[in-house]
Order: C-alpha cells, then structure tokens, then sequence
C-alpha cells in the first residue's frame, strides 16, 4: 500500500515522503495515528495545501517535545526486583513497568514512547530512549536492583555483584580457617596425640 507520511516516521521517510509500506502496519499504525494518508491524487493535493500548516504543528510539537525533554534529562526511575546470585531476574522488566514505575513518582511517560529492544532480564542500570517526537529522543535510565540500598549502590557507580563476591571470598575464608583448627585437632586425636590444649595442660602438671 503507497502511502504519503504526514510527519517523520523512524526507519520509514520524513514528511512529504510516498511510500510503499504492508496493508496491516498502514491499517494498525500509520493511518489511525494520522501519520500517513493513503496516496491517491486526491490526499496528495490536500496534502499540498496543507504542507506549511503540517510544517508549523510539527515545529510546535517539536519545541513541546524537546521542552519535556530537557526536563526528563538525567531522569533515572529505580524498580525492585528478586534476582540470583549472577544478578539475573526472575521474570523481566518491561516498558510498562517503567512507566508505571515512572508515574509513581511523579512523571508521566506513555509506555508506547519507551524504546527498549528487549525486557531487561539483569540488575544493574539500564539506558531506555523517550521517543517524544519524531525527531526528538530522550534517554532515561532503569535502575534495577534487589534492594533500595543496592539501588544507590549502583546509582554511585558502584557494582553489586562484585560486592556480593568479596563478601562470599571472605566468608568462605573464614570457614576454611574454622575448618583447618578443627581438622588439625581431629587428626591429632586419630593420632592417638594430645590436641594443643591439651598438651598444654599436660606440661603445667608436670611442672607441679
């Protein structure tokens, strides 16, 4: 199906453009959203008499857009998730849940605006790009943590899962220390050898 874009559409052409796109993406998106009309000789030439006034609200809703922008600009929106060891969830992170994470503090994104190729399936900080007008994109940043505490760990440039390794080094450190006493007291009993202490005990007797 030809059609003639009536405002910049990513990966397809900018305004003015005719183009040949499938029946389903036309009837599902472009002509519903009123970014395209069908090109027939009748919409081109409505098309042309409209072109400066289409121009004018596109450069108003750029300037809106790029207004929220700089609003939105270093935005960071942080979600708590239960995840293992190696730092991948369980279940994902979608745009919905930004969203919704998003408008719990006060900022209002339309999840069709978020951009992310796939659901985010690991902690850590995540880029998402704000599509708030054809020509105008944001990137915003998905904290994603176990704990709050963890989340300004990250947010510090600071990686959790490394934290989580040194912790587990010296615990298991301080085990294999507990262990190796034990095992050189057990073996000195198999032995049929006083365990240090008691040979100590022994000694102070023969000193009385």
């Amino acid at each position: 199906m030809e059609l003639v874009l009536l405002e910049r559409v990513e990966s397809l052409g900018l305004m003015g453009d005719v183009v040949r796109v499938k029946p389903g993406y036309a009837r599902n998106y472009l002509l519903p959203q009123k970014k395209a009309l069908r090109a027939t000789p009748e919409n081109m030439t409505v098309f042309e008499a409209r072109r400066a006034e289409l121009e004018a609200r596109n450069l108003e809703r750029k300037g809106e857009a790029e207004r929220v922008g700089e609003k939105l600009e270093g935005f960071s929106v942080t979600l708590i998730r239960r995840a293992g060891d190696t730092g991948h969830l369980y279940g994902s992170v979608t745009v919905r849940d930004v969203a919704e994470a998003a408008s719990e503090v006060g900022v209002e994104i339309d999840r069709r605006q978020l951009r992310l190729a796939q659901p985010i399936k690991s902690l850590g900080l995540h880029e998402i790009t704000v599509q708030l007008h054809p020509e105008v994109q944001v990137p915003i940043t998905a904290n994603v943590a176990r704990t709050l505490d963890e989340a300004e760990a990250q947010a510090r440039g600071e990686d959790v899962l490394a934290m989580d390794d040194e912790d587990a080094y010296r615990f298991e450190g301080g085990l294999s220390e507990f262990f190796d006493d034990d095992a050189a007291t057990d073996g000195a009993a198999e032995a049929g050898e006083p365990a240090p202490a008691e040979a100590a005990g022994e000694e102070a007797d023969d000193d009385r």
